[in-house]
């Protein structure tokens, strides 16, 4: 695409969106359709971010299951939860339908396999739950699992077929290239330094000039700094790792993956992967923290491949990358409206491609004046954690207790009776 200039001169627009990732396009690719004047502002570059270095997966609903979120949020606000999640990857396969995104996109489904017989019960419910809001849903018997993935790891688990894959950067660079077709503004190395308010407009001011709008939307997630720090505070943001093998050799690729599913697993430290269209095996899980994610120690990927797949003994790792992902405390994204004209929308918990696009279009809706009501979405206030200052130190001591669990379990665990090797 061509080459994205830096803000330079001070703006006018309907509508300022902080950030470039899937949230911030949505945002800027909604309310553009809609006819509205659209600034985006990005800090870095398109794609420095975790929507451009994130594991490509595309799945439908969110961390916690359908009747767990009506008992949270009572029956109509829990089942439109439940249906603004589960339709997101139609949003996401609609417009990469609709703009004609080249980004290896393929849905075939997506998988949740149980690593012990113990997770197996929580699963089979999840998918009972989704089959009786009409998703294609399945079961599935280890044997099945072994067959889909090819390998005998798993106990079993369910199929989501609302599900898929993307290649992650070239889905982001495609939204931004449909925005800007639809007449947003996009600017790079542009970072918001002040954000102010003026009657009923708004000024967000970078180190080289401003732009003013009636209104504002931080599409920042995991990477939220100054001005925003109460927003920052609402979240953890953890490192998420990820890895790509040489292509795997033409004799392995029909037993590998062979139907194109991706799959992520029971672990308490999960672990993901998929093919890429190279037929890379691509794997991610949890990194160690830094300032910046920083791929470089991938032993617990690499002890991954050789467990999951003993036939790809040899098949060196070729790519590292990395970016973090925001956690929410509930486990569930969030919309906020602090003042009139100022939106936010954040904290995806690992399942950002889908739930950001549909969060962007949530935001834009709002940003076009729709009421809260009608979103089917809840708008919430912004609640800081307490101690937030510690909660890199608690994130990094969990992580190190689940992956001493994992090891235990994993020392412990026999492969499913009766599955092909």
């Amino acid at each position: 695409m061509a080459s994205l200039s830096q803000l330079s001169a001070d703006a006018r627009a309907d509508v300022v969106v902080i950030g470039a990732g899937y949230t911030g396009l949505s945002t800027a690719l909604h309310a553009a359709c809609a006819g509205r004047d659209v600034v985006v502002l990005e800090a870095a570059q398109l794609g420095e971010g975790g929507s451009g270095l994130n594991g490509g997966q595309v799945i439908a609903g969110l961390k916690h299951d359908p009747d767990v979120l009506a008992s949270l949020y009572g029956e109509e606000v829990g089942a439109q939860l439940a249906a603004c999640s589960g339709s997101a990857p139609d949003l996401v396969f609609d417009l990469i339908g609709r703009y004609a995104i080249e980004c290896d996109a393929v849905r075939t489904g997506w998988l949740q396999l149980a690593v012990s017989e113990r997770h197996l019960a929580s699963l089979e419910r999840r998918a009972a739950q989704w089959r009786s809001r009409g998703a294609d849903a399945a079961v599935l018997s280890d044997r099945e699992a072994a067959q889909l993935t090819g390998t005998a790891r798993y106990r079993g688990g369910w199929i989501d077929r609302r599900g898929g894959t993307v290649q992650p950067l070239a889905y982001l660079l495609g939204l931004a290239r449909a925005a800007m077709a639809s007449g947003a503004r996009l600017f790079v190395r542009s970072p918001v330094s002040r954000l102010s308010r003026h009657g009923d407009e708004w000024r967000v001011e970078t180190p080289r000039s401003s732009v003013t709008a009636r209104t504002v939307v931080v599409a920042t997630d995991a990477y939220t700094g100054k001005p925003f720090d109460a927003l920052r505070r609402t979240v953890v943001a953890v490192p998420s790792i990820q890895v790509a093998t040489a292509p795997l050799p033409q004799e392995l690729r029909a037993s590998v993956l062979p139907a194109g599913q991706s799959v992520s697993d029971t672990q308490g430290i999960l672990r993901y992967f998929r093919l890429d269209a190279s037929g890379r095996l691509v794997l991610g899980t949890r990194g160690s923290y830094g300032d910046i994610p920083i791929p470089t120690d991938t032993r617990a990927h690499e002890r991954a491949v050789r467990e999951l797949y003993p036939q790809l003994a040899g098949l060196p790792l070729e790519y590292r990358w990395g970016g973090f992902v925001a956690m929410t405390p509930d486990g569930i994204p969030h919309l906020h409206e602090p003042e009139p004209g100022l939106l936010a929308g954040l904290g995806y918990n690992g399942r950002g491609v889908a739930m950001a696009t549909a969060m962007g279009r949530l935001l834009a809706r709002r940003a076009l004046g729709e009421p809260h009501a009608s979103l089917g979405f809840p708008v919430t206030p912004v609640r800081p954690i307490r101690l937030h200052a510690l909660s890199r130190l608690a994130a990094r001591a969990t992580i190190r207790y689940l992956q001493a669990r994992d090891a235990l379990e994993r020392s412990l665990r026999r492969p499913p009776s009766g599955a092909p090797a």
